[in-house]
């Protein structure tokens, strides 16, 4: 097992350009830490430094107890799986899982062993004779993970390992890849893994804790629970959660000694909680969050709001509907289940209905630092 530290970690090119601005980040022993942000974000970057792939600017990246700026990648103690599986195409399967246990000059019995071992965990028995060439994308994708786990490291490092694969394939390597990390937790040899993709729906699934960057920056470390329900700022509310979450420019007004945020031509109450946590906002411009399943429609008005809206288009997901609002000059995406949206929607669209937010559950974010101030 090894922790994984990053201490003022920096990455500047010779063209002066600063691709990781000073991140700190600690990977627990046997965590599995995602990092997800948008294309460009530095994410893969960041990864392949703590490979040994690519030269650390400033800081230090800790594995265990040893600084390893300076270790060449076969001293660091990990094992790396590519986005395009980096097999060797004259090599079988038994072969390409073999080779780095053979470089390292390991007693054949014993690699035949590992070996052997990873192709059941992995279920690739009956593809050891197999070339490359013969195998489809998600075998070709297993092969490359039962490569880095015959190496047996502290650390196993995936950079985007399931974007060449179809839909049907990456749910399916999903859940391999989850499995084999408690598989080994389980065994009493559990490995860090640090996982980076581009994909929040694979990071909300996979990871213990979830690093999310912008930029070279990280914007919050976090459980996937946490960081959807309660994200520190705009850009990770927003990332995270698909359909993502409805955020629209607003003002928060007083009347009454209670605070209020105006939706377009709407005027809604905060409660009682939130109010405290955005009193000395009065007057000024927000921005108001809420996500598409704390949004309510209804044919008849609700006891606690009349606002409106006029369906625009609607997207049936099969057991839910995506249904779009537009309300003054913007859109509100609702997400409905089919019982409740059926009977709301044999009406047809473009019609007015009326809607509600739950909002207990929604967020204020800070219009300039765009902090979310509600949490």
């Amino acid at each position: 097992m090894a922790e994984v530290i990053f201490n003022k970690l920096e990455k500047v090119y010779s063209n002066g350009f600063k691709a990781v601005h000073n991140i700190d980040l600690t990977i627990k022993d046997g965590e599995f830490m995602v990092i997800v942000g948008p294309s460009g974000c530095a994410k893969s970057t960041t990864l392949r430094m703590l490979a040994g792939l690519e030269t650390i600017s400033g800081g230090e990246v800790r594995i265990g107890e040893r600084v390893v700026n300076n270790l060449a990648p076969k001293s660091r103690g990990i094992a790396m799986v590519f986005q395009n599986y980096a097999l060797y195409p004259h090599m079988t399967v038994r072969e390409n899982l073999a080779f780095g246990l053979k470089l390292s000059k390991m007693p054949k019995k014993e690699i035949e062993k590992q070996v052997n071992e990873a192709a059941k965990i992995l279920e690739l028995d009956e593809l050891l004779d197999r070339l490359p060439r013969q195998l489809s994308g998600g075998q070709a994708q297993r092969v490359a993970v039962g490569r880095a786990i015959v190496k047996k490291p502290d650390v196993f490092l995936f950079d985007e390992p399931l974007s060449n694969l179809d839909a049907k394939l990456r749910a399916s390597m999903r859940i391999r890849i989850s499995d084999l990390h408690k598989q080994l937790k389980q065994s009493g040899k559990p490995a860090t893994t640090v996982y980076v993709t581009h994909d929040q729906t694979e990071a909300m699934t996979m990871g213990d804790r979830i690093c999310v960057m912008k930029l070279g920056h990280i914007m919050q470390v976090d459980t996937p629970d946490n960081l959807y329900h309660y994200p520190k700022n705009m850009f990770v509310a927003g990332f995270i959660g698909a359909p993502e979450m409805n955020i629209k420019k607003s003002k928060l007004i007083e009347k009454d000694g209670k605070m209020y945020i105006t939706i377009g031509s709407n005027v809604l109450a905060l409660n009682e909680q939130k109010t405290e946590k955005v009193a000395a906002y009065k007057d000024q411009d927000v921005f108001f969050g809420i996500r598409p399943e704390f949004v309510n429609i209804s044919d008849q008005p609700f006891e606690s709001s009349s606002a409106t809206g006029e369906i625009v288009r609607v997207e049936n997901m099969g057991h839910e509907f995506f249904v779009y609002l537009k309300i003054d000059n913007y859109e509100l995406t609702c997400r409905i289940s089919s019982d409740e949206a059926k009977p709301i929607l044999a009406q047809g669209i473009n019609r007015s209905v009326y809607f509600k937010f739950d909002m207990d559950k929604c967020h204020i974010f800070d219009s300039k630092t765009e902090e979310n101030l509600s949490i």
